[in-house]
């Protein structure tokens, strides 16, 4: 192929909130197809062919015939090369683990360029997956006979691995699934799994599996394994005796004071680490001291509990779920050493891997000090070679992935309920020894010998054996009231005609009704009485930290047409969603964007609409032809207003029992139905100055949106009055 059948990446930007293509975030990237707009796929010789061989799931790609073979039908058939990169895409982010079903390629104004979007959900992934499917592709359309094939396994494990970098770690991902299963939308605080749960007031934070209502005394007392027990054992839990020791010679000292057998291991054991079990020989016990001295903390000898290693996870004050730990160990053959066996034998197990969403780990006994000690107790070494039919012990605590849930003895349950209460966890991960979990821990000599705060939660949530538990349920349940969604009223403003003023009346309308308002428009950025920034903020990033705000219980944003199509919007879901107009007047400036004509714009500003709730209100003026159209979009209520009751539209919308606001006699009507309505006089000095400076259409806008949200038509009037007009301006200036 001519080296100039290339693809051009223009433009390349992220849309962090729902926008024109979809509710959810997209990389959107302008493409040049350059001289390629003239070879569409089935002109391309071996294009194709190419693509299968290196991609054969592409045979599974629907497309627009919508069933499988879809797509290799349109390449055989003739399409063009960015929509053949959107395929490549999608499909490498399905190779590397996340499966994205969105794309579309569109052409533009301009000959041979495209805007090509695909699901994206986070920045960094998506432009990896970008570079290694364009890579790909122009690999597949200048590839020579005889020349090397593309790497996709490389390019797979590339994009993989940015996938673990950037993504959330599966249990903080489990619980913010179960949130998005309850409608609760969440915002990612941080690079790693510092996440919040709904909005402003009404959000809670998680970090992994530890919660805002994780207290950090509770979180210190857990990370202190003695004080842990000692404070159990004035409660009555169960635990095994044990001393802090300071030296392998206290080490043996504790063990001959507490008892043969002993487990040795350091006061911060996490996930088994540096933690040997069933000592009795001095040197053995010498040996742990050292290792689990090298993991930093305080060294422990407790009295070693007969029984297999449990895990039961506490939320709220209740066991949601349990795991049982196995021993693993290997079969000699004669032939093969320790760590041949260990590959063969239990590292071939599918369910083995370095990545996080492997229920099991990788062995590696150059990295576990444990299991290598545990394997010179038996005289051997990693290289050694076991005799034909000989088992070796290699693990004796840590496996940890069989469920057994519903095995748990009510006492327990009770146990261990008890214990988290004990250091103060609203969450915690108990481990505990035991023969039967079934059985109550006195009766076998069973002991809880750890408190962890922050559990993960993968070995529930894919036990190697048995079934997944709904963990991350369980702690949203627990943070969030039944019925409850975490989300505050957010007013969302969108069109070219006094959406600032009418965001700012919207907001002071708000905060007389007792609410702690955060708005954000072209004047500025304002949390309640206070204007905290002055710069233009009808934009992405300040709506963002309005939703953020803990003090925060009202969110009123102004949209831009060029805002919506440079981040999309802030939220996912909006309690009202106005827009104001449909005019020329709104396409200056969007000509970057590839909006020429009203069309174009509608498809832009009814975004606004789309996101209103199924219980919330779309505010819409029907003197604009256009925006009237936005009513069929809306999921919830449609508030209409317009200057003439009379009009066919109003009519029609309160024959059908809706709400409309017009104008009569100097006074804003607001009717609901054919029968009832509410007045809100306009007569006061100010309220007259107010609507000469902003027009009839701003005050039915925001008296419409004030009602959605329960605003009285006397505290409109009131507020009205009181806004504070400068009269040397044609904007509000708002007493604050």
């Amino acid at each position: 192929m001519s080296s100039t059948h290339d693809i051009t990446l223009l433009r390349i930007n992220y849309l962090r909130g729902p926008n024109i293509w979809t509710y959810r975030p997209v990389l959107e990237v302008w493409l040049d197809l350059g001289d390629l707009e003239q070879y569409p796929s089935n002109k391309l010789p071996g294009l194709t062919d190419c693509l299968l061989e290196w991609l054969p799931a592409l045979e599974e790609h629907h497309c627009g015939v919508g069933e499988r073979g879809g797509f290799i039908e349109r390449l055989r058939e003739g399409t063009w090369a960015g929509h053949i990169l959107e395929h490549v895409v999608i499909e490498l982010l399905n190779l590397a683990g996340m499966p994205t079903g969105f794309g579309q390629t569109r052409e533009t104004s301009r000959s041979g360029v495209y805007r090509m979007v695909f699901r994206a959900r986070d920045e960094a992934v998506a432009r990896a997956a970008l570079s290694e499917a364009h890579a790909l592709l122009m690999a597949a359309i200048h590839r020579r006979d005889g020349a090397a094939p593309f790497d996709v396994p490389a390019a797979v494990a590339r994009l993989m691995a940015q996938i673990d970098r950037s993504y959330l770690g599966p249990s903080t991902a489990s619980i913010v699934a179960a949130a998005t299963d309850r409608g609760i939308p969440h915002l990612r605080l941080n690079e790693g799994n510092l996440v919040q749960l709904g909005h402003g007031r009404r959000q809670r934070r998680i970090w992994t599996a530890e919660t805002d209502r994780t207290s950090a005394i509770a979180g210190n007392i857990a990370h202190d394994k003695d004080l842990t027990k000692s404070l159990l054992a004035s409660c009555g839990v169960p635990v095994p005796e044990g001393q802090v020791v300071d030296s392998p010679a206290a080490a043996w000292a504790a063990a001959q004071d507490i008892g043969l057998p002993v487990v040795v291991k350091p006061s911060d054991a996490n996930h088994g680490r540096g933690v040997s079990l069933d000592l009795n020989e001095r040197s053995d016990i010498e040996k742990a001291f050292a290792v689990a001295d090298a993991e930093g903390s305080e060294v422990i000898v407790e009295r070693f509990v007969q029984g297999d290693e449990h895990r039961l996870l506490v939320v709220g004050g209740r066991v949601v779920a349990a795991a049982r730990g196995e021993s693993l160990s290997v079969v000699g053959d004669g032939r093969s050493s320790v760590n041949q066996l260990i590959d063969s034998q239990l590292n071939n197990d599918p369910r083995r891997g370095e990545a996080e969403e492997f229920p099991l780990e990788t062995i590696r006994l150059e990295r576990e000090p444990v299991m290598r000690l545990l394997v010179e107790r038996q005289g051997l070494t990693p290289d050694a070679v076991p005799a034909a039919g000989r088992r070796v012990i290699i693990q004796r605590n840590g496996n940890v992935a069989i469920d057994c849930t519903d095995e748990v003895h009510p006492e327990v349950a009770h146990a261990v309920t008890l214990a988290a209460r004990v250091v103060g966890l609203d969450v915690a991960g108990i481990d505990l020894v035991a023969q039967d979990i079934g059985k109550p821990l006195q009766s076998q000599g069973g002991a809880i010998v750890e408190v962890n705060a922050g559990p993960g939660l993968l070995m529930h949530l894919k036990p190697a054996t048995g079934l997944s538990r709904p963990v991350g349920r369980a702690i949203v349940d627990h943070l969030f009231d039944e019925g409850g969604n975490g989300r505050v009223p957010i007013v969302g403003v969108a069109g070219s005609r006094q959406g600032n003023a009418i965001a700012r009346l919207v907001g002071w309308l708000l905060h007389l009704s007792g609410h702690q308002v955060g708005l954000a428009c072209q004047d500025g950025l304002y949390l309640g009485n206070r204007h905290v920034d002055t710069r233009p903020s009808a934009h992405w990033d300040a709506g963002q930290r309005l939703l953020m705000n803990r003090d925060v219980d009202a969110v009123v944003l102004e949209h831009s047409a060029a805002a919506i199509l440079s981040d999309g919007l802030a939220y996912d879901r909006c309690a009202v969603g106005v827009v104001t107009d449909l005019d020329l007047d709104g396409l200056a400036g969007l000509e970057r964007h590839d909006v020429h004509d009203l069309d174009q714009l509608y498809r832009v500003l009814r975004t606004q609409v789309d996101l209103v709730l199924p219980d919330g209100v779309a505010v819409l003026n029907a003197d604009d032809a256009r925006v009237l159209q936005m009513a069929a979009l809306c999921d919830g209520e449609v508030i209409l207003y317009g200057m003439d009751a009379a009009s066919p539209a109003l009519q029609a919308h309160r024959e059908a029992g809706s709400r409309t606001v017009s104008v009569f006699e100097g006074m804003l009507v607001l009717a609901e139905g054919v029968r009832k309505a509410h007045r809100v006089r306009l007569d006061a000095p100010a309220v007259q100055r107010l609507a000469d400076a902003l027009g009839m259409h701003t005050l039915m806008a925001v008296a419409a949106a004030a009602w959605a949200l329960q605003v009285s038509p006397e505290l409109m009037a009131a507020g009205m009055e009181t806004s504070g007009l400068a009269p040397a301006t044609s904007e509000p200036e708002l007493v604050r």
